[in-house]
């Protein structure tokens, strides 16, 4: 009798252990889409590394020099990042292709921060009949925030219809009377530009604006363009250009002894692969707009965040020059994707990184200037919405001004 109590006791105790075992595992149970595993997480992306926008190619080198930092440091939540980025030489045939190839060979969970507009078209519906996340693309097209539609596509940094609207809260507020001429990349990019520029001007835009030159983007110059602008006289000139063209543009306009106010593209704003090869000379007084901190600018050498950008550049880049934006871009968006994973801890599906990627609140990047945060929810797939207007003097830009916002509101 003894020994079947025993027994029974026995049974009852291991049962118990048993069932908390396995509620406790059911509790911690993960959960791997392809591209994720207890080890890895395998992350593709696309960029121009050649091409006539191949001054971006630094942003993708900056992202992978980022997760070498992140795996060297004991990765996420235990797992290594493999990144997998190709060029797309900024062809949407070659995109498709390289995209195609992340996702059916190299099985990836997630391909993030590919960059440009043109590109990003090409791909958004694929991704998004596959359910593969589309993550934090590197345009500032306004589409990108569609989240009914393309709820596997989200974008990163302002949209270009935001920014647009930005220098024209300036100019109608400091030069109400300009007469302005627009030059533009002929594709989505440059006619997101445009289509802010005269959302925010409205019936004013008709007087407002005296000329408007588009090139494409295969051009090997935009000189007969900048002529045929100072042949019209305005006195802005808004570049709603890429980088390549952003260096000619500024250098031709002073060339020809022309001086207007020129309004330049954040995205071509960057010191080393723009400002630098037009000539300092010939880039006083040029505005843009940033939203994110400046390598070369000495007001954030004690900062306690932009520190660490510096010491990952001196470590993992060593050699590459701060002058280059791209690297600040590059590995700020490479942390808003850190910060995503680490959300999703074991459950490394494509629909949790999506939600995770959807529910950023106030987050804030090493790289981003002070007050501007990055906020996003299941119907907002806009992460930064907020620019500081700036100057180029000497051999940088100064910051001038309030932090603007120009939230577009998607249809």
């Amino acid at each position: 009798m003894q020994t079947f109590r025993s027994r029974a006791l026995a049974f009852s105790a291991a049962a118990a252990v048993s069932l908390a075992s396995f509620s406790g595992a059911a509790f911690a149970q993960k959960k791997y889409d392809t591209g994720a595993s207890d080890t890895e997480i395998k992350i593709g992306n696309i960029i121009p590394y050649s091409g006539p926008a191949s001054a971006y190619g630094t942003i993708g080198k900056t992202e992978e020099a980022y997760f070498r930092m992140v795996n060297e440091n004991g990765g996420i939540n235990g797992r290594k990042v493999t990144f997998i980025s190709y060029d797309d030489a900024y062809s949407p045939p070659k995109a498709v292709e390289q995209v195609r190839k992340l996702v059916e060979s190299d099985e990836v969970l997630a391909v993030f921060n590919p960059l440009g507009t043109p590109s990003n078209t090409a791909i958004q519906k694929y991704l998004n009949a596959k359910k593969v996340p589309q993550l934090f693309v590197a345009t500032g097209a306004t589409k990108w925030n569609d989240p009914k539609n393309f709820p596997w596509t989200i974008g990163w940094q302002p949209s270009y219809q935001s920014e647009a609207q930005i220098y024209i809260k300036y100019l109608l507020k400091e030069k109400p009377d300009a007469k302005i001429g627009i030059l533009y990349q002929n594709d989505d990019f440059g006619k997101d530009y445009l289509k802010g520029t005269k959302d925010a001007l409205g019936a004013k835009g008709a007087s407002m604006i005296v000329a408007e030159e588009t090139y494409e983007i295969s051009a090997p110059t935009i000189d007969s363009n900048i002529v045929k602008l100072k042949s019209v006289n305005p006195d802005v000139v808004l570049l709603y250009v890429t980088p390549k063209f952003g260096a000619q543009s500024v250098k031709r306009i002073a060339e020809l002894g022309w001086k207007p106010l020129v309004i330049i593209t954040n995205v071509s704003a960057s010191v080393g692969s723009v400002m630098q090869p037009a000539g300092f000379e010939n880039a006083q007084g040029v505005l843009s707009a940033a939203y994110a901190k400046d390598g070369t600018d000495p007001q954030w050498a004690n900062d306690p965040a932009f520190k660490k950008w510096h010491a990952f550049v001196e470590k993992y880049m060593p050699g590459a020059s701060k002058t280059d934006s791209n690297m600040v871009y590059g590995y700020g968006a490479a942390q808003t994707l850190h910060k995503v994973l680490e959300m999703c801890g074991d459950d490394l599906t494509r629909a949790n990184v999506m939600k995770q990627a959807a529910s950023l609140k106030d987050f804030e990047p090493d790289t981003l200037l002070p007050g501007i945060k990055i906020n996003t929810s299941a119907t907002d797939f806009a992460p930064i919405s907020q620019l500081q207007m700036m100057r180029f003097k000497g051999e940088k830009w100064e910051l001038f001004g309030d932090i603007i916002s120009g939230d577009v509101k998607t249809e």
